[in-house]
């Protein structure tokens, strides 16, 4: 197997600071990215939030703010690849769109099928009301062309197994010939489980040869799939955005904390870790192969 790659997520859409030690400014993503690095990270995956006082809470979709953002990694971190959110509910899909074209990241995100977004309390009542995060195929495909045009590497985004099973169809009848990269989203409670049983089953289901990777979503119960994902040659992913829990349940002060982790556990199984130097060989190698 080769080296695993790892992305670290630095924060996620709405992720409260004021409760989690989420990073909100440039300079707090910049040094969340530098510990991130140090631990073993080589792709930085960032959301923009609001920067006005009292609402960094909230989601900024700013290109002014996003490329504040990601010059404050790259100034931190050289070499590292930046990988950008570009999920949002709803038709009007320009901040994004402004932001990807702002910034030219070597990835992004790239969402490929719609989800009911749903999570429970213990009583079975819903934790925030039910929200249909959509998906369709002509939104995918509006991301595609503008990912197209700044050379943009898209990392398809599978929350449950028909996504999976799709996302290859929806990149070729949009122009985009190459193996998609999965990233499997694991631990929405509307999506697939965090069962490190499962990933076999997925890996039936993608291109052969596909790159793919992990997200795992949840508490200490996710350290297992980042292991199995380990073991069967995935690329990694942890952070801020997708837990702030460490194997043995206590709570992540940093994104470094989590990134060590996954990297101890990635050499347990086994693999070596991809430098932000090696990182570009192995995920944007094929950008420059033709497209018709």
């Amino acid at each position: 197997m080769g080296k695993a790659v790892i992305t670290c997520a630095l924060t996620g859409v709405l992720t409260d600071p004021a409760v989690y030690p989420a990073p909100v400014t440039p300079e707090e993503m910049a040094r969340e990215a530098r510990r991130a690095v140090d631990a073993g990270a080589s792709v930085i995956h960032v959301h923009f939030r609001d920067l006005t006082p009292g609402k960094g809470h909230l989601p900024s979709w700013k290109p002014e703010v996003a490329t504040a953002v990601v010059a404050a990694i790259r100034d931190a971190c050289a070499n590292v690849l930046i990988n950008q959110t570009t999920g949002i509910v709803g038709a009007d899909i320009s901040g994004p769109l402004a932001c990807l074209r702002a910034v030219r990241p070597e990835i992004a995100a790239l969402n490929a099928g719609s989800l009911n977004y749903l999570k429970t309390r213990a009583d079975g009542s819903w934790a925030w009301p039910p929200m249909l995060f959509d998906n369709p195929v002509e939104k995918v495909a509006a991301f595609l062309s503008v990912m197209r045009e700044c050379a943009v590497e898209p990392e398809f985004e599978c929350f449950d197994t028909g996504i999976v099973r799709t996302a290859a169809a929806i990149a070729r009848n949009n122009g985009f010939v190459r193996a998609p990269k999965y990233n499997f989203v694991m631990g929405v409670e509307s999506g697939m489980p965090t069962d490190p049983a499962l990933l076999p089953i997925l890996l039936r289901l993608i291109v052969s040869g596909a790159r793919w990777s992990v997200t795992a979503i949840g508490r200490r119960e996710i350290w297992p799939l980042h292991a199995r994902a380990a073991e069967l040659g995935g690329d990694l992913r942890t952070g801020l955005e997708d837990t702030i829990y460490l194997p043995d349940g206590s709570r992540a002060a940093s994104n470094g904390e989590l990134i060590a982790a996954l990297a101890s556990a990635a050499r347990a199984a086994g693999r070596e870790i991809a430098s932000p130097e090696e990182a570009p060989t192995a995920l944007l190698a094929r950008i420059k192969e033709p497209q018709p």
